[in-house]
């Protein structure tokens, strides 16, 4: 039996992607832009091979809470059901304008929280930048957070993760900020929480601490994983060219970037690839340009899609503008990522019904 999820800032659907492929079942979403909500319906549809659509294009900070109980979760026929989401981290960013809680996007992570609080799941999922970990400001925001979920019946754990170690061709680190109800702990672990941490069973990463492990140095090591290195996904052309958005790519108007050595991903903007590396992370937008490994040309929609793991029976399709496409790519958590931590959950839930 599925476990019915409630899905906020759903995005291109990548972490729902993740949950729905292991027994999930999403039934409730929400995305603000339009847009983006038919990037949603569209791909999560056709990878599902069943209609998924966007519930909501409302702001979080105007869904009321008592709707959703009485129209949503009032249905739910299960005792265990979740919320997951990744609210939106220009304001916790290295990268970003750095505004944290204050920020018009920051903010939207306490009203996530605060729904949370209000509808009482099982269990959530909170995702976000290490920006929001690693500096003293956000460190005490986030630390509200948690005291937050606590004092409303919660048991949390949260861990810096790499999708890279998981087998995406991409280094991208993310905070994930899991909990489940104080009474599920207690049944599952015969013991009160005591506000302790590293009480979740996290993922086994695949290439644990890849990074370091491998000799980056050297991209000619045979030893390097394959399922590491963004050629395993993005040179094969002959394949590419029968996938759906393989020909949907930024037409290059200037020939200077054509000077950028394969590999050179040390500038702030024009970044090329390597065949034989992983992907910085999936920043597309902002001024942020990465180009294909060896053509002349962006990466397309279909490679941007592939090095966020995500699967060739997901497409895009409808009048929707490049930007609003690569903006989504980037936006997304990793499929791989998303379906480790999904299947972690679903395994420790799984042990609350024997």
């Amino acid at each position: 039996m599925s476990i019915p999820i409630i899905s906020y800032f759903s995005g291109g659907g990548f972490l729902d992607l993740g949950f729905e492929l292991e027994n999930f079942e999403v039934i409730w979403s929400n995305e603000i832009s339009t847009d983006i909500s038919k990037i949603y319906n569209s791909g999560l549809s056709s990878t599902l091979k069943k209609t998924k659509q966007i519930s909501s294009n409302e702001s979080i900070e105007l869904i009321k809470t008592s709707l959703l109980k009485k129209n949503v979760i009032k249905n739910i026929d299960s005792k265990l059901w979740g919320i997951i989401g990744g609210p939106p981290c220009p304001d916790f960013s290295v990268g970003g304008k750095n505004k944290g809680k204050d920020g018009d996007r920051g903010k939207l992570s306490k009203i996530y929280v605060d729904h949370i609080c209000s509808l009482k799941p099982s269990f959530f999922i909170f995702e976000n930048v290490k920006g929001l970990i690693r500096t003293k400001k956000h460190k005490e925001f986030f630390d509200e957070l948690v005291r937050q979920l606590e004092n409303n019946g919660y048991a949390t754990d949260y861990k810096l993760l790499n999708a890279l170690d998981f087998g995406v061709p991409q280094d991208r680190e993310r905070i994930i900020l899991l909990g489940i109800r104080k009474g599920l702990y207690k049944s599952l672990f015969s013991k009160k929480f005591s506000g302790e941490k590293k009480w979740y069973p996290w993922p086994k990463a695949k290439y644990p601490k890849a990074k370091e492990f491998y000799d980056w140095s050297n991209l000619n090591n045979p030893n390097l994983p394959d399922e590491l290195k963004v050629g395993s996904y993005i040179m094969n052309q002959e394949e590419l060219s029968h996938l759906t958005n393989s020909d949907e790519y930024f037409v290059p108007k200037s020939p200077k970037f054509n000077e950028i050595e394969e590999g050179d991903t040390s500038r702030k903007s024009f970044k090329r690839l390597h065949r034989n590396k992983y992907s910085p992370t999936a920043a597309y937008g902002n001024n942020e340009v990465h180009l294909h490994p060896t053509l002349g040309r962006r990466l397309s929609v279909r490679e941007a899609l592939r090095i966020q793991t995500v699967p060739d029976s997901y497409v895009i399709n409808g009048a929707i503008t490049l930007s609003t496409k690569f903006k989504v790519i980037g936006n997304g958590v990793p499929v791989k990522l998303s379906r480790a931590i999904a299947e972690s959950m679903r395994l420790l839930l799984l042990k609350s019904n024997k």
